[in-house]
């Protein structure tokens, strides 16, 4: 288990996008504001140690709005890697036609937009990253991650696509940054994405979306994403070997 760290702590990323498809409002990043400045603690809670000192502290969370535009997205994300150097990066998205938390396990290297993006764009059959693998796994500890969520009482499941629009293209761009990072023998963050579905205590999205089938309120969301943050924050190197496959 990483130990806390003894200087200035250190920063996990948290990205949520802005609202598209007619949409007033993107619950991903609705989570993600609201968890900008959490102090991510060693316990999991507020407890405090018989020393009366506050649990270790093991991250600040700080989130940044990705627009929901191909490649721009990718930039203000390569500009918030920059500025805050995280050792994890968590990105988020909306899909609003699952019942439950995603936790994504694979990003492909292709565009291929059903509508189009907020500036108008279209990509088809397009790779993400020229030159770039079919695929990349998520380095987060996923399994660890839809288990803790679900001993919450969170419904969450490991999802073998992202889909083909902008969330997969930030998946995918982000995967590619830390491989050529590791590659280069540089300090390389963990990094993943995971989709939220609608807050069944929200208005109906656009139809655009699809059948939207979510029950979770807004505020049951976000606690899955504390989660998330604290097991990619204190999970080792290898992940939980439990099913997470699906036959469909």
């Amino acid at each position: 288990m990483p130990q806390p760290h003894p200087g200035p702590a250190p920063t996990l990323l948290l990205t949520g996008f802005e609202p598209f498809g007619g949409d007033e409002a993107n619950p991903s990043w609705e989570i993600a504001a609201r968890l900008e400045g959490w102090e991510v603690r060693e316990q999991a809670a507020a407890r405090r140690d018989n020393t009366g000192r506050p649990a270790p502290l093991l991250a600040v969370v700080r989130s940044v709005q990705l627009p929901c535009v191909f490649h721009q997205a990718l930039a203000v994300l390569d500009a918030a890697c920059e500025r805050f150097q995280p050792v994890a990066v968590i990105a988020l998205g909306l899909a609003a036609s699952r019942a439950e938390i995603s936790v994504e396990r694979v990003a492909i290297n292709v565009d291929d937009a059903r509508i189009p993006d907020n500036a108008g764009r279209q990509p088809i059959d397009s790779p993400v990253c020229h030159g770039g693998p079919v695929a990349y796994w998520s380095s987060l500890p996923i399994k660890r991650i839809v288990a803790a969520m679900r001993a919450a009482g969170i419904e969450a499941s490991v999802s073998q696509s992202a889909g083909t629009f902008v969330c997969n293209h930030v998946f995918y761009g982000l995967a590619h940054r830390l491989a050529a990072a590791r590659a280069s023998s540089a300090p390389a963050p963990r990094g993943g994405f995971i989709h939220v579905p609608w807050p069944g205590d929200w208005e109906p999205p656009a139809p655009v979306h699809g059948v939207v089938a979510g029950s979770m309120q807004l505020d049951t969301l976000a606690e899955a994403i504390r989660i998330a943050i604290r097991v990619t924050l204190t999970a080792g190197e290898g992940d939980l070997k439990l099913p997470g496959g699906a036959i469909a």
